[in-house]
C-alpha cells in the first residue's frame, strides 16, 4: 500500500489513583500493525493489572497467529470474574491493519472508534456476534491514506465539568472535537495529546475515571537523511555525498565539518540563518538544497532526549512547546516524530585529530553512540531505518 501507520496514545489515571486502568499496547509486526485497547473493571492496582493481562494475552496471541475466538475465550477462562457484579475483567477494542491496505477492528463493550475519512465521521457496518457469552463488534473494510482512527475508553466520552460524570461529553462530542482539529495536526501523538488534554481540562483536572486516547492514523511514507560526520577516507567525501543527495525526501546534516564537506561538493555556500542562541541549542546554518544544518553532537543529544520523552509517552502541552521551539533539535526532533516515515543515516567514521587522546577520538565515540541510541528509539516508535557507514 505504500503507507505508513501511525499510532499513539495517552492515558490519563482516575484522579487519586497511582496506577491507571486502562492500558494500551502497540505491535508493529511483518504484516500488520496493532493497536490494543483495555479496560480494566474499577480503577487503581486491580484494574491496572486486568487490563495489562489483557493487552499482553491479546497481543502475543495475535502474534502467534490466534482467531480472535480463541483469544476472547483464553480471557474470559483466565481472568477473573467480579463476584459482586458478576461482569468480566476488562473491556477492549483491537484495530490490525494490514500491510496491503485491508483492516479488521473488534470491539468489546469499549466506546465505538470513531473513524474519520476526508473529514467525514464514517459509520461502517458491523458483525455482532457472540463469543463465550460477550457480545462483540467485529468490522472488516480496507484503509486510505489519509484515514484517522480514535480508540478510546469510557473515560473519554464520560468526561464532564468536575470530578462527577455529567454526561456532557459523548461520542459525538469527541467527534466533533476530534474533526475540528484533525486537519491542522501532522501526527497521530498531537491529536492524541489534543483530545486527552481536553478530556482533562472537562475533568478540570481531576478526572472521575481513568481516560484512554489511541489514534491510529494512515499516513504517506516519507524519508528523511541524515548525514553526519566526515568519512574514514576523504576521497569518499563525493560518493556519500551523491548517495546522500540521491535519497527520496527531506535532507538533514549534522555537524560543523559534514557541512563544509556538503558546501564544497555541491559548490553551495554555507549561511548562517540564526544570530542569537535559542537556549543551550547551537544555532543552525542552511545550505541550498539541505532542509536543516545544524550543528552535530549537542543538536543530536538535545534532539535525542525529546526523542526518548515521546518513546515514554512523556508528552504534553510543554512537550509540544518544546518540540515546536525555533531550535536545530526541536526541528531535528519534529522532523523525526511528525514528517517521516522511514530514516536513513549517512555516519562519517572519521577520527578527528583536534579531539583524539591516547588514540580514542572522543567526539567518534559520542557521535557512535548517540547515533546507536537514536536508531534504536526511532525502531522503538516505528520507523523503519537504515545506516550506512563510511
Amino acid at each position: 500500500m505504500g503507507a505508513f501507520i501511525d499510532m499513539a496514545w495517552q492515558s490519563l489515571n482516575k484522579y487519586g489513583e497511582e496506577l491507571c486502568g486502562d492500558m494500551v499496547q502497540i505491535l508493529h509486526i511483518e504484516n500488520s500493525d496493532i493497536a490494543i485497547l483495555a479496560d480494566g473493571m474499577g480503577s487503581g492496582v486491580k484494574a491496572n493489572i486486568l487490563a495489562t493481562l489483557t493487552t499482553k494475552i491479546l497481543g502475543t496471541m495475535l502474534l502467534e497467529g490466534m482467531s480472535i475466538d480463541e483469544c476472547v475465550q483464553t480471557i474470559a477462562k483466565t481472568l477473573p470474574i467480579c463476584k459482586v457484579r458478576d461482569i468480566a475483567y476488562a473491556t477492549f477494542s483491537i484495530l490490525q491493519i494490514f500491510k496491503d491496505g485491508s483492516a479488521y477492528l473488534v470491539e468489546y463493550d469499549n466506546p465505538k472508534c470513531l473513524f474519520i475519512r476526508d473529514g467525514k465521521v464514517v459509520d461502517y457496518s458491523c458483525e455482532e456476534r457472540e463469543i463465550e457469552g460477550k457480545n462483540i463488534r467485529e468490522y472488516h473494510f480496507n484503509v486510505e491514506i489519509g484515514d484517522c482512527f480514535v480508540l478510546m475508553s469510557d473515560g473519554v466520552i464520560w468526561a464532564g465539568a468536575g470530578p462527577i460524570m455529567n454526561y456532557g461529553w459523548t461520542w459525538d462530542s469527541v467527534a466533533d472535537y476530534t474533526l475540528r482539529h484533525v486537519a491542522e495536526t501532522k501526527s497521530a501523538v498531537r491529536l492524541t495529546s489534543l483530545i486527552s488534554e481536553a478530556c482533562r481540562d472537562l475533568y478540570i483536572g481531576r478526572p472521575g475515571d481513568d481516560t484512554t486516547v489511541s489514534v491510529v492514523t494512515v499516513r504517506k511514507s516519507k524519508i528523511l537523511s541524515i548525514f553526519t560526520g566526515p568519512p574514514k577516507n576523504p576521497g569518499d567525501d563525493e560518493k556519500i555525498m551523491r548517495d546522500f543527495m540521491d535519497s527520496e525526501g527531506k535532507k538533514v546534516i549534522a555537524g560543523g565539518t559534514t557541512a563544509q564537506i556538503a558546501s564544497r561538493v555541491l559548490g553551495k555556500k554555507i549561511n548562517m540563518t540564526v544570530t542569537h542562541l535559542e537556549g543551550d541549542v547551537p544555532p543552525e546554518s542552511s545550505i541550498e538544497g539541505i532542509d536543516l544544518v545544524t550543528e552535530g553532537i549537542v543538536t543530536l543529544g538535545k534532539a535525542l532526549d525529546l526523542l526518548e520523552r515521546f518513546d515514554r509517552q512523556d508528552f504534553d502541552g510543554s512537550f509540544f512547546e518544546e518540540l515546536d521551539a525555533d531550535n536545530g533539535a526541536a526541528k531535528l526532533a519534529k522532523l523525526i516524530i511528525e514528517e517521516s516515515t522511514e530514516l536513513r543515516f549517512f555516519v562519517g567514521t572519521a577520527l578527528n585529530e583536534a579531539h583524539t587522546f591516547e588514540g580514542m577520538d572522543f567526539t567518534l565515540s559520542l557521535r557512535s553512540n548517540l547515533i546507536q541510541r537514536l536508531i534504536d528509539v526511532a525502531k522503538r516508535i516505528g520507523r523503519r531505518v537504515s545506516a550506512e557507514y563510511f
